[in-house]
């Protein structure tokens, strides 16, 4: 690093000539100022990894591979695995669950997910039709 460059916690992983210092612990909140999301301390990788919301269906529902469409309450479930994000819904409190036709495409970094989850709430919750 360079000479003058700031390290600690007030670096937070980062000088001002582009390199990076060592991680920056954030005493008591938890984390670390360089800890990649989904990434479990100790540089060990992630395994799968969801986020699940539920939704209402808009007019014409949600289409699935299994089923057809399926209308009402549902829950959306975004998953991460192997390099795939899927799309997978189900009824309200029910256990069966259905892949989204078309919800399956790659993503390869898992700091995506949250990303990609909160687009297809946005697509798919239609509470007002």
């Amino acid at each position: 690093m360079s000479e003058g460059s700031a390290t600690g916690p007030a670096a937070a992983g980062m000088s001002a000539d582009g390199a990076p210092s060592a991680p920056a612990d954030v005493s008591g909140a938890g984390m670390s100022a360089d800890t990649v999301p989904g990434t479990p301390t100790g540089g060990a990788p992630a395994g799968p990894q969801q986020r699940v919301t539920d939704i209402t269906a808009g007019p014409g529902g949600v289409m699935t591979d299994e089923v057809g469409v399926v209308t009402g309450e549902l829950t959306l479930r975004t998953a991460q695995a192997d390099g795939q994000v899927t799309l997978s819904v189900q009824y309200k409190d029910a256990d069966e669950w259905y892949a989204v036709t078309g919800g399956r495409a790659p993503l390869a970094d898992p700091a995506g997910l949250d990303t990609v989850h909160t687009i297809a709430v946005a697509l798919l919750n239609r509470p007002e039709g």
